[in-house]
């Protein structure tokens, strides 16, 4: 909108960029263009201001297909006015000279003309393709429909109005519909997810086997090395007592010849003392048969006084010491008398 100003009985106006005045005074066009700025009396102006740039429509409707399916359209129209002075000539961009509002309500008429020219040429395409098509396709061929019946509508030229580009946001069916087409897909899409938490099991099932059998493989080989180590430790046992039986038998047997030669020593030793002691009986004997009788007498009688018990003292009594001495004198005297005979 314009921003008019007020100064003792005058106007002055200035627009935007954006926006085309035409400014008539008395049937004469005296100012007429984009960005414009003057003063002017009210009283004997007639001013129009047009939108010169890109705006934006957006559209819904609802459209039935060939298979008799309600489907709304949301699409959005881009247009621009191309030609201003036909625009103003066509539609009514008057504005107020006092406020700068529009006096009539001119895009709204644009949008009515392009919302209906574009619904009629979407009815069109849409009541000959079905459904699932529409849903599928739809967007492009509708699309492509719109602009090209935009194009060639001769309405929008001549009113100055260029179409600047077209889009078809969604074509979406009623509600229920829509559920229900949903469903094979939702179904798909669960027995898919089935599959996959099925094929997940298996998998874990397949490697808990594997885990399982890993571990029975474990232990039937550590079984296994357990019983090369209770028959190796078998055998070491037998060997070890083989081998101290073995020990034993030659400790024995060495203790056994140790014990007979040491019998032999023993034999040899006692049969070489016997032989000596024999022949110094002997020898003994011999000397004691050469000997005379009293030298024998006298030995005994050593002999047998070196066994008596040690007497520290002897009382003798007076007859017994005269018979001793008197036995004592007589075999003295006998063994002079022997001696002297011999």
């Amino acid at each position: 909108m314009a921003d008019i100003t007020r100064r003792a009985g005058w106007r002055h106006l200035r627009s935007a960029p954006t926006a085309h005045i035409r400014h008539h005074r008395r049937g004469r066009l005296v100012h007429d263009g984009t960005g414009l700025s003057f003063w002017y009396r009210s009283l004997s102006a007639a001013l129009s201001e047009v939108p010169v740039n890109d705006r934006e429509l957006a559209m819904a409707f609802h459209a039935r297909t060939a298979d008799f399916q309600d489907v709304s359209v949301q699409s959005t129209v881009t247009y621009r006015v191309g030609d201003p002075e036909a625009a103003a000539t066509r539609l009514d961009f008057s504005i107020d000279p006092d406020t700068g509002a529009w006096r009539g309500a001119p895009l709204e008429q644009i949008a009515t003309l392009l919302t209906e020219t574009a619904q009629q040429h979407a009815l069109d395409v849409l009541a000959r393709t079905p459904l699932a098509a529409a849903l599928v396709d739809g967007v492009a061929a509708v699309r492509d429909r719109i602009a090209d019946g935009l194009a060639a509508e001769p309405r929008l030229p001549a009113t100055g109005i260029e179409v600047v580009a077209v889009r078809v946001v969604a074509i979406r069916p009623e509600p229920e519909v829509e559920r229900a087409l949903r469903t094979p897909a939702r179904e798909q899409i669960q027995q898919e997810a089935d599959r996959a938490t099925y094929e997940r099991r298996a998998v874990a099932v397949e490697r808990e086997r594997t885990i399982a059998e890993n571990e029975l493989a474990s232990k039937i080989e550590l079984a296994r090395q357990e019983e090369r180590l209770v028959d190796q430790r078998g055998t070491n046992a037998r060997r070890e007592a083989e081998e101290s039986a073995a020990a034993d038998s030659v400790r024995a047997e060495a203790e056994a010849a140790r014990k007979v030669r040491l019998a032999r020593a023993e034999a040899e030793a006692a049969r070489e003392v016997g032989e000596a002691q024999a022949a110094a009986q002997a020898a003994w004997l011999r000397v004691h048969a050469e000997v005379d009788a009293g030298t024998l007498h006298a030995l005994a009688a050593t002999r047998a006084a070196e066994n008596l018990p040690r007497i520290e003292s002897v009382t003798v009594s007076p007859d017994v010491l005269t018979a001793l001495l008197g036995r004592l004198g007589g075999g003295a005297g006998g063994s002079g008398t022997g001696g002297a005979s011999s």
